[in-house]
Protein backbone atom coordinates (compact mmCIF):
# COMPACT_ATOMS: atom_id res chain seq x y z
CA UNK A 1 0.00 0.00 0.00
CA UNK A 2 1.67 3.60 -1.37
CA UNK A 3 1.07 6.78 0.74
CA UNK A 4 -1.36 8.09 -1.28
CA UNK A 5 -3.53 4.78 -0.67
CA UNK A 6 -2.97 5.40 3.09
CA UNK A 7 -3.91 8.96 3.00
CA UNK A 8 -7.33 7.81 1.20
CA UNK A 9 -8.09 5.13 3.89
CA UNK A 10 -7.65 7.75 6.62
CA UNK A 11 -9.81 9.81 5.16
CA UNK A 12 -12.29 7.23 4.45
CA UNK A 13 -12.03 5.87 8.28
CA UNK A 14 -11.79 8.74 10.47
CA UNK A 15 -11.73 8.21 13.85
CA UNK A 16 -10.14 4.98 13.89
CA UNK A 17 -7.10 3.58 11.54
CA UNK A 18 -4.14 1.17 11.81
CA UNK A 19 -0.56 1.55 11.66
CA UNK A 20 0.70 0.00 8.62
CA UNK A 21 3.59 -2.48 8.89
CA UNK A 22 6.99 -1.19 7.60
CA UNK A 23 7.01 2.32 8.79
CA UNK A 24 8.62 1.42 12.09
CA UNK A 25 11.75 3.95 13.76
CA UNK A 26 13.01 1.94 16.43
CA UNK A 27 10.42 1.10 18.44
CA UNK A 28 8.14 3.61 17.26
CA UNK A 29 6.21 4.60 14.13
CA UNK A 30 8.05 7.26 11.43
CA UNK A 31 6.62 10.96 13.04
CA UNK A 32 5.98 12.13 9.65
CA UNK A 33 3.18 8.97 9.15
CA UNK A 34 1.40 9.76 12.11
CA UNK A 35 2.16 13.33 11.94
CA UNK A 36 0.13 12.85 8.52
CA UNK A 37 -2.90 10.77 9.85
CA UNK A 38 -3.28 13.28 12.75
CA UNK A 39 -3.64 15.69 9.88
CA UNK A 40 -6.32 14.19 8.07
CA UNK A 41 -8.56 13.80 11.20
CA UNK A 42 -7.99 17.71 11.66
CA UNK A 43 -8.33 19.02 8.38
CA UNK A 44 -11.70 17.41 8.18
CA UNK A 45 -13.24 19.63 10.95
CA UNK A 46 -11.78 22.23 8.36
CA UNK A 47 -13.47 24.37 5.43
CA UNK A 48 -11.97 22.87 2.46
CA UNK A 49 -10.73 26.90 1.43
CA UNK A 50 -8.98 27.13 4.79
CA UNK A 51 -5.23 26.00 4.28
CA UNK A 52 -2.93 24.57 6.66
CA UNK A 53 -0.31 27.49 7.75
CA UNK A 54 1.06 25.55 10.98
CA UNK A 55 1.37 22.62 13.22
CA UNK A 56 2.76 21.67 16.45
CA UNK A 57 3.31 17.92 17.92
CA UNK A 58 4.03 16.55 20.59
CA UNK A 59 5.12 12.96 20.45
CA UNK A 60 3.95 11.84 24.22
CA UNK A 61 4.26 7.99 23.74
CA UNK A 62 5.75 5.61 20.84
CA UNK A 63 3.08 4.20 18.35
CA UNK A 64 3.22 0.79 17.61
CA UNK A 65 1.37 -1.17 14.41
CA UNK A 66 -2.05 -1.50 15.82
CA UNK A 67 -5.04 0.43 15.85
CA UNK A 68 -5.14 3.94 16.34
CA UNK A 69 -7.96 6.32 17.56
CA UNK A 70 -7.91 9.39 16.35
CA UNK A 71 -10.06 12.58 17.58
CA UNK A 72 -10.37 16.42 16.49
CA UNK A 73 -12.09 19.68 17.79
CA UNK A 74 -12.01 22.96 16.57
CA UNK A 75 -11.15 25.06 19.45
CA UNK A 76 -12.33 28.41 17.93
CA UNK A 77 -13.70 29.19 14.16
CA UNK A 78 -12.71 32.82 13.35
CA UNK A 79 -13.20 34.93 9.95
CA UNK A 80 -10.22 33.82 8.71
CA UNK A 81 -8.54 31.33 11.24
CA UNK A 82 -9.64 28.29 12.39
CA UNK A 83 -7.67 26.57 15.33
CA UNK A 84 -8.13 22.50 15.69
CA UNK A 85 -6.77 20.29 18.35
CA UNK A 86 -6.39 16.53 17.98
CA UNK A 87 -4.90 13.46 19.46
CA UNK A 88 -4.13 9.97 18.31
CA UNK A 89 -4.82 7.18 20.98
CA UNK A 90 -3.71 3.59 21.74
CA UNK A 91 -5.84 2.15 24.69
CA UNK A 92 -5.76 4.54 27.17
CA UNK A 93 -2.42 6.69 26.65
CA UNK A 94 -2.26 9.59 24.26
CA UNK A 95 0.55 9.12 21.58
CA UNK A 96 0.66 12.30 19.76
CA UNK A 97 -0.97 15.53 20.46
CA UNK A 98 -1.22 18.20 17.95
CA UNK A 99 -2.55 21.96 17.79
CA UNK A 100 -3.06 22.84 14.21
CA UNK A 101 -4.14 26.95 13.06
CA UNK A 102 -5.57 27.06 9.33
CA UNK A 103 -5.79 29.93 7.95
CA UNK A 104 -7.63 31.62 4.58
CA UNK A 105 -5.68 34.14 2.63
CA UNK A 106 -6.41 37.80 2.29
CA UNK A 107 -4.81 40.91 0.73
CA UNK A 108 -1.94 42.53 2.54
CA UNK A 109 0.94 45.04 1.84
CA UNK A 110 3.68 42.80 3.18
CA UNK A 111 5.68 40.34 1.36
CA UNK A 112 9.07 38.75 2.36
CA UNK A 113 10.53 35.71 0.58
CA UNK A 114 11.56 33.02 2.28
CA UNK A 115 14.74 31.43 2.79
CA UNK A 116 16.47 30.69 -0.72
CA UNK A 117 17.19 27.23 -1.62
CA UNK A 118 20.68 26.37 -1.13
CA UNK A 119 22.70 25.46 -4.44
CA UNK A 120 23.17 21.67 -5.07
CA UNK A 121 24.70 19.37 -7.09
CA UNK A 122 22.78 17.25 -9.07
CA UNK A 123 20.66 14.06 -7.37
CA UNK A 124 22.60 11.46 -9.63
CA UNK A 125 26.03 13.16 -8.53
CA UNK A 126 25.07 13.22 -4.73
CA UNK A 127 25.60 10.30 -2.27
CA UNK A 128 22.64 8.17 -1.66
CA UNK A 129 21.68 7.36 2.04
CA UNK A 130 21.94 3.51 2.45
CA UNK A 131 19.89 1.29 4.29
CA UNK A 132 21.60 -0.58 6.50
CA UNK A 133 19.42 -3.01 8.22
CA UNK A 134 19.57 -3.11 11.99
CA UNK A 135 21.02 1.14 11.98
CA UNK A 136 19.15 2.47 9.45
CA UNK A 137 15.49 2.71 10.80
CA UNK A 138 12.88 0.70 8.52
CA UNK A 139 10.73 3.66 6.96
CA UNK A 140 13.40 4.68 5.05
CA UNK A 141 12.85 1.76 2.75
CA UNK A 142 9.71 4.34 1.61
CA UNK A 143 11.97 7.14 0.06
CA UNK A 144 15.01 7.82 -1.85
CA UNK A 145 18.07 10.25 -0.23
CA UNK A 146 20.92 12.02 -1.73
CA UNK A 147 23.31 14.01 0.18
CA UNK A 148 24.04 16.56 -1.14
CA UNK A 149 25.78 18.69 2.14
CA UNK A 150 26.73 17.31 5.57
CA UNK A 151 27.84 13.61 6.23
CA UNK A 152 26.69 9.87 6.86
CA UNK A 153 25.06 9.12 9.83
CA UNK A 154 27.63 8.41 13.09
CA UNK A 155 30.75 9.46 11.11
CA UNK A 156 31.86 11.71 14.02
CA UNK A 157 31.74 15.03 11.75
CA UNK A 158 31.80 18.52 13.52
CA UNK A 159 29.10 19.94 10.65
CA UNK A 160 26.18 21.17 12.17
CA UNK A 161 24.22 20.96 8.29
CA UNK A 162 22.30 18.03 6.97
CA UNK A 163 20.51 18.05 3.56
CA UNK A 164 20.26 16.84 0.24
CA UNK A 165 17.55 16.03 -2.18
CA UNK A 166 14.75 13.28 -1.17
CA UNK A 167 11.59 11.94 -2.59
CA UNK A 168 8.63 8.79 -2.29
CA UNK A 169 9.96 5.71 -3.86
CA UNK A 170 5.84 4.82 -4.55
CA UNK A 171 4.65 7.62 -2.84
CA UNK A 172 2.29 9.65 -5.50
CA UNK A 173 -0.09 8.88 -8.31
CA UNK A 174 -0.83 12.62 -8.30
CA UNK A 175 0.11 16.44 -6.68
CA UNK A 176 2.00 16.01 -3.26
CA UNK A 177 -0.66 17.34 -0.65
CA UNK A 178 0.15 17.95 3.11
CA UNK A 179 0.32 14.55 3.71
CA UNK A 180 3.28 14.40 1.56
CA UNK A 181 5.11 17.16 2.59
CA UNK A 182 4.65 16.08 6.23
CA UNK A 183 6.69 12.76 5.82
CA UNK A 184 8.84 14.26 3.25
CA UNK A 185 10.48 17.25 5.86
CA UNK A 186 10.40 14.74 8.41
CA UNK A 187 12.14 11.65 6.54
CA UNK A 188 15.64 12.53 7.01
CA UNK A 189 17.72 11.38 9.91
CA UNK A 190 17.99 14.42 12.67
CA UNK A 191 21.06 16.60 11.86
CA UNK A 192 22.87 15.65 15.23
CA UNK A 193 23.16 11.96 14.52
CA UNK A 194 26.55 12.71 11.88
CA UNK A 195 27.95 14.16 14.72
CA UNK A 196 28.29 10.73 16.66
CA UNK A 197 30.74 8.22 16.18
CA UNK A 198 28.73 5.64 16.93
CA UNK A 199 25.22 4.60 16.13
CA UNK A 200 22.61 5.54 18.79
CA UNK A 201 18.99 6.24 18.91
CA UNK A 202 17.38 9.76 18.57
CA UNK A 203 14.02 10.76 18.27
CA UNK A 204 11.53 13.81 18.37
CA UNK A 205 10.02 15.27 21.34
CA UNK A 206 8.52 18.45 19.63
CA UNK A 207 7.87 19.52 16.51
CA UNK A 208 6.54 22.34 14.54
CA UNK A 209 6.08 22.71 10.94
CA UNK A 210 4.70 25.69 8.75
CA UNK A 211 3.60 25.87 5.12
CA UNK A 212 3.82 28.31 2.35
CA UNK A 213 0.98 28.69 0.35
CA UNK A 214 0.31 28.08 -2.22
CA UNK A 215 1.76 24.96 -2.13
CA UNK A 216 3.94 23.79 -5.68
CA UNK A 217 2.12 21.46 -8.38
CA UNK A 218 4.61 19.07 -7.60
CA UNK A 219 4.83 15.41 -7.51
CA UNK A 220 5.75 13.71 -4.11
CA UNK A 221 8.20 11.52 -6.25
CA UNK A 222 9.60 13.86 -7.40
CA UNK A 223 12.89 14.85 -6.34
CA UNK A 224 12.47 17.65 -3.11
CA UNK A 225 15.27 19.88 -1.25
CA UNK A 226 15.66 19.43 2.17
CA UNK A 227 18.18 21.25 4.75
CA UNK A 228 18.55 21.12 8.62
CA UNK A 229 21.13 22.79 10.78
CA UNK A 230 21.60 22.07 14.67
CA UNK A 231 21.46 25.60 16.43
CA UNK A 232 21.90 24.37 19.72
CA UNK A 233 22.20 20.57 21.56
CA UNK A 234 23.31 19.98 25.32
CA UNK A 235 22.23 17.89 27.79
CA UNK A 236 20.83 15.18 25.17
CA UNK A 237 18.64 17.62 23.61
CA UNK A 238 19.27 19.36 20.34
CA UNK A 239 17.13 22.19 18.27
CA UNK A 240 17.06 21.39 14.40
CA UNK A 241 15.40 23.71 12.36
CA UNK A 242 14.33 22.59 8.59
CA UNK A 243 13.27 23.57 5.41
CA UNK A 244 12.13 21.98 2.12
CA UNK A 245 11.99 23.73 -1.36
CA UNK A 246 10.37 21.85 -4.46
CA UNK A 247 12.41 21.28 -7.67
CA UNK A 248 12.73 24.72 -8.56
CA UNK A 249 13.68 26.15 -5.22
CA UNK A 250 10.18 27.61 -4.15
CA UNK A 251 10.28 27.37 -0.36
CA UNK A 252 7.66 25.03 0.60
CA UNK A 253 7.65 24.32 4.45
CA UNK A 254 9.78 25.49 7.87
CA UNK A 255 10.27 22.58 10.22
CA UNK A 256 11.86 22.93 14.11
CA UNK A 257 11.96 20.18 16.07
CA UNK A 258 13.46 19.66 19.70
CA UNK A 259 14.72 16.09 19.52
CA UNK A 260 16.12 13.37 22.30
CA UNK A 261 19.48 12.47 22.17
CA UNK A 262 20.49 8.93 23.64
CA UNK A 263 24.43 9.05 23.09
Amino acid sequence: MNFDQLLLEWRTNQGADTVPAGWTQGRATFGGLVAAMLHENMSAEVAQDSSLRSLTLSFVAPVDTDVVQSSAEILRAGRSVTQVQGHLRQGDVITLAGLASFGRGRESSILVNGPIAPEYAPPEECTALPYIEGIVPEFTQKFEYRIARGQLPFSGTEEKQLGGWVRFKDGSDGIAGIGHLLALIDAWPPATLPMLKTPAPASSLTWTVEFMEPLPKQRADDWWQYLAEVEQAEDGYAVIQARLWDTDGKLVSLSRQMVTIFG
